[in-house]
């Protein structure tokens, strides 16, 4: 029988443009998903999406599932956040800090779908950024971080891996070589955010290991950092997602770095107290899938 699971993954499918992206989305294996989707097609008599078109394209019995999907997933989403409503409460308070100076690029719309769902929850940035955010939790300063750090102390909700990659400008002496290794920053300016060495990837899990010498140069803002680093001031390391826009208009080039890249991951921490909570568990789930649905190259958590 047609189940809600089915629709949603047409759903996931068409939002994340992939198989492999729709099964992170939906928090299944690869195989499982095109498990799944083969039964749909064995009931249905025929494919649903065509497999070599990007994005997806759907068959006439794909797009008819996904009207269907379109008319019923609304509702059933909006029939569990009031039966958490009534079961929770409906009102609350969801003041978050950042520890990534890059989140703001995504988070933005996040808010806004949050609050188009929760209306009755004030959800706000507690301002400035923060080395140490999980101070605010300790504190009562912040109900929600968001990070690359886990402590055993909070509860924490996985969000997704992405790589991080070195940035320089065109012409740069370095943009012959296919990625970079430590030794290949000896000697740069390294153009970073105002926050501890310890908290900058390529400082802790690739220089500073390799005994590298570089210079360290600072900005608060992420287009700051890029205009440096067009201008020959130095280079850089940021998330894949906050340059693709800077890389497709030719403004800097990116090397990944390593053999195997340099991976970080993202987390949402919140006090246990919270964690049950609907809006709460709702928020981490709009930020995955808007994440999955518009940041090229990253790979959602389980």
């Amino acid at each position: 029988m047609l189940e809600i699971r089915h629709l949603r993954t047409l759903s996931a499918l068409r939002s994340a443009g992939s198989l492999v992206r729709a099964a992170q989305l939906l928090n299944l294996t690869q195989s499982a998903l095109s498990h799944q989707i083969k039964l749909l097609e064995d009931r249905y008599g025929g494919p649903l999406f065509e497999r070599k078109s990007v994005p997806i394209g759907f068959t006439a019995t794909g797009a008819r599932l996904l009207r269907l999907a379109d008319t019923l997933l609304p509702e059933i989403e909006l029939a569990e956040r009031e039966v958490a409503r009534l079961s929770q409460g409906d009102q609350g308070q969801l003041r978050v800090a950042l520890e990534c100076h890059t989140c703001f690029d995504w988070l933005m719309p996040v808010m806004d779908e949050f609050r188009r769902r929760w209306p009755e929850v004030e959800i706000d940035l507690v301002s400035g950024l923060h080395s140490e955010p999980a101070e605010l939790l300790r504190s009562g300063g912040a109900d929600l971080v968001i990070g690359s750090s886990c402590s055993p102390e909070f509860v924490n909700f996985a969000l997704f891996r992405y790589e991080i990659l070195a940035v320089m400008a065109q012409k740069h002496k370095l943009q012959g070589l296919r990625r970079l290794a430590a030794a290949d920053f000896e000697g740069e300016t390294l153009i970073t955010y105002p926050v501890p060495e310890a908290r900058v990837e390529l400082i802790r899990e690739v220089l500073r290991p390799a005994g590298i010498a570089f210079e360290r140069r600072t900005a608060e803002l992420t287009v700051a950092i890029l205009q440096l680093v067009a201008s020959r001031r130095g280079v850089a390391a940021l998330p894949n997602w906050a340059i693709k826009n800077y890389l497709d208009y030719d403004y800097v080039i990116a090397r990944p770095i390593g053999e195997q890249g340099l991976w970080s991951e993202l987390f949402v921490s919140v006090p246990e107290a919270l964690s049950q909570k609907a809006y709460v568990r709702d928020f981490v789930n709009v930020i995955r899938e808007q994440c999955a649905a518009t940041l090229d190259g990253i790979k959602l958590l389980p």
